[in-house]
């Protein structure tokens, strides 16, 4: 017999966020988090997104042991934009079980009724800020830094749920060890012609704050048409950044200006999953050791945002932005650069990525679910 109850111990959140660890523990591409930050993630008074949205997790147990999680949660910043009424699921694990896929869905589909809603969409980990999208393609390498990896399994398990597709995610991947001459003369090409001006984010502290201002000021501008958008508060976006400033390589991001005023923003992370892979999960001595190795050798990384004001968009200013990041990347020993991700009907960027020799390697899917 199949029960899924709601997450309301610390017992419970422990098998939680532990079940990853044994639904992935023989498989070579899964990439551990760390348990610590998990349970800052879920920590509702260190998490800004409970500051606005309710969650609610969710785990299923059979004959008294874990096999499945969900997450069920409201975004009111989704239902400001949009004015669209709906919930969200997050955070699925699950057997290889239709029974249990199914009692995992009909709980977060109940509990997304109870607050109005007649439609769900996810997986989402909490909003498209984050991870999100199950993968349903590429499953022979390991996700890039922040990315999601799941069972191959899984898309059957949503499909025979009566999950449907709303939407595509594509991550694209580069692998070169120098910038060919052809995309060196076009870039300057775009740079001559848009008359724009790329630098990186300021070394000094009391610029950076400044650039972090500008950053957030063009994110919540450059973003708000996209299909599915979700602007930050100040709050979350806040919080974003104080995680990934001690990872950020200031060379690797960068603000577009033209004629002195910021129009756009680019952000790529080393691969900081090729030092994760090594933790397995914990921080002690021996796993500190193994992480200052493995940072030494990061050979890859992701482009995770970018952003143009509207009326600069169109431009090529985005191909400037990958073109730079791959430019100051490949010094670096950054070999390999992942640009996602990039939806499916994203046509202007999938020109730009594909301009740069880029393939789709990992596909994800959101799906809808009417309840």
């Amino acid at each position: 017999m199949i029960k899924v109850i709601p997450v309301d111990s610390k017992r419970l959140l422990k098998s939680f966020i532990m079940l990853p660890f044994q639904l992935y523990k023989d498989d070579p591409n899964w990439v551990p988090p760390l348990i610590s930050d998990q349970y800052k993630f879920f920590n509702p008074r260190l998490n800004p997104y409970y500051e606005h949205s309710e969650v609610q997790l969710f785990v299923a147990l059979q004959d008294n042991q874990v096999v499945g999680r969900i997450s069920a949660h409201t975004n009111t910043q989704h239902q400001k934009e949009h004015k669209e009424d709906i919930g969200f699921f997050g955070f699925f694990e699950c057997i290889q079980s239709q029974e249990v896929a199914q009692a995992l869905f009909d709980a977060a589909a109940k509990w997304n009724r109870s607050r109005g809603f007649a439609r769900m969409r996810g997986p989402m980990n909490f909003s498209v800020n984050q991870e999100l999208g199950l993968l349903i393609d590429g499953f022979d390498s390991p996700p890039m830094v922040m990315m999601r990896h799941d069972h191959p399994y899984y898309q059957e398990l949503f499909n025979s749920c009566g999950l449907t597709k709303i939407m595509d995610l594509y991550a694209y991947l580069s692998e070169r060890t120098e910038m060919p001459s052809r995309i060196d003369r076009l870039a300057a090409v775009i740079e001559k012609r848009s008359g724009v001006e790329l630098r990186s984010l300021s070394k000094n502290k009391q610029q950076l704050r400044k650039d972090i201002e500008t950053v957030f000021e063009i994110y919540t501008k450059a973003w708000e048409y996209n299909w599915g958008n979700v602007p930050m508060t100040k709050a979350e976006f806040d919080h974003i950044v104080a995680e990934l400033l001690p990872i950020a390589d200031p060379e690797l991001i960068f603000i577009a200006e033209k004629h002195g005023k910021p129009v756009g923003f680019s952000l790529a992370l080393p691969n900081y999953n090729e030092v994760l892979k090594v933790m397995n999960g914990h921080i002690n001595p021996l796993t500190l050791i193994k992480a200052m190795i493995a940072k030494r050798k990061i050979s890859s990384a992701r482009v995770i945002t970018m952003g143009l004001i509207r009326e600069y968009q169109g431009h090529g200013i985005d191909s400037l932005f990958y073109y730079y990041s791959y430019k100051n990347g490949l010094p670096k020993g950054l070999f390999r650069g992942e640009f996602s991700w990039v939806l499916e009907n994203n046509t202007m960027m999938i020109r730009v990525a594909e301009m740069l020799d880029a393939t789709i390697y990992k596909t994800y899917r959101i799906y809808d679910k009417d309840i």
